[in-house]
């Protein structure tokens, strides 16, 4: 197996070069585009790895299963249902989902921002800095590194420059689809997609998706079963932003992309995948990272359909 990771990396580090940072993050538009890794967590625990795995990016938009998850941990999975759609946009992940002029929870879903916003308010806590350390410490759990944190720089990047989903955000508030203070909801999306992970956090955290909440070498239940149907099912038909169909034709498995250059695969009751390379493609997925994924689903026979 790592041979073939090793040799994958080899083969797709023609396309690191091809894709652009996110520059509308300032932070994101410093990061090195010559960079690509891997890793594999299989169901038997052994971990597999090649490239620049090690390399530390921010989640970004990666997250929004971990919100989705805490939402469904705390709510239930009908309450979520009730409060934020799972129909996929067709649209950009940025984009205002309005229909006939009128905005409602079903024109949303939990993988673009208005959804993920939308379920940062669902979170329970007692203020916005208990409700953030939940998120951060399901995401370490998931990942199985208690050593994440926030990545400051990013943080306050996306803070001074995230006017778009300031936007969002008031506009959710102004249809009743957000509880709480806006400012302190935002605040919580913002230094939950600045949480700096590598390669195989990321593995680790799809392995627990594939193992339906069962993190490796433990017999431990992070999570309900059905929390991991629920995610996973919404990661087929959306994880990908508005390239989730040719994603689905051509890898064929549940995967969810964020503008940090980071795609976390998940294959049920297979493997847990993490790549990452920051270099985007027009939808703001990771150029390399999926011509890498295409080649491992053909050669492994990964894609579920």
């Amino acid at each position: 197996m790592e041979q073939l990771l090793e040799n994958l990396i080899e083969e797709c580090q023609q396309y690191v070069e091809k894709g652009e940072v996110a520059s509308y993050i300032p932070e994101l538009a410093k990061v090195d585009k010559n960079q690509l890794g891997i890793c594999v967590i299989s169901t038997t625990g052994k971990v597999y790895r090649a490239g620049d795995y090690l390399n530390s990016f921010t989640i970004q938009s990666v997250v929004k299963t971990i919100i989705l998850l805490q939402a469904l941990i705390d709510n239930g999975e009908e309450f979520v249902k009730e409060r934020i759609g799972v129909e996929a946009t067709g649209k950009p992940f940025d984009a205002i989902n309005m229909r006939a002029g009128n905005l409602e929870s079903q024109h949303l879903n939990p993988m673009v921002n208005m959804g993920a916003i939308a379920m940062c308010s669902l979170i329970k806590g007692r203020s916005e800095e208990e409700k953030f350390e939940k998120l951060l410490n399901l995401t370490r759990k998931l990942a199985c590194n208690d050593s994440i944190e926030v990545n400051q720089d990013v943080y306050l990047s996306e803070k001074r420059t995230g006017n778009k989903n300031r936007a969002l955000a008031y506009l959710l508030k102004s249809y009743g689809l957000i509880d709480g203070d806006v400012d302190a909801v935002l605040d919580t999306y913002f230094k939950a997609c600045s949480i700096s992970i590598n390669c195989e956090d990321l593995a680790c955290i799809g392995y627990c998706f594939a193992s339906h909440g069962k993190p490796p070498r433990s017999d431990e239940r992070i999570f309900e079963s059905q929390y991991a149907t629920y995610v996973n099912a919404i990661l087929t038909t959306c994880g990908m932003y508005d390239g989730s169909g040719e994603f689905a034709i051509n890898v064929g498995i549940p995967a969810k992309s964020g503008v940090g250059g980071g795609i976390m695969g998940v294959v049920p009751t297979r493997m847990g995948i993490g790549i990452f390379s920051p270099g985007l493609d027009d939808k703001g997925n990771s150029y390399a990272g999926i011509r890498v994924l295409e080649r491992l689903s053909r050669e492994m026979f990964l894609s579920i359909f």
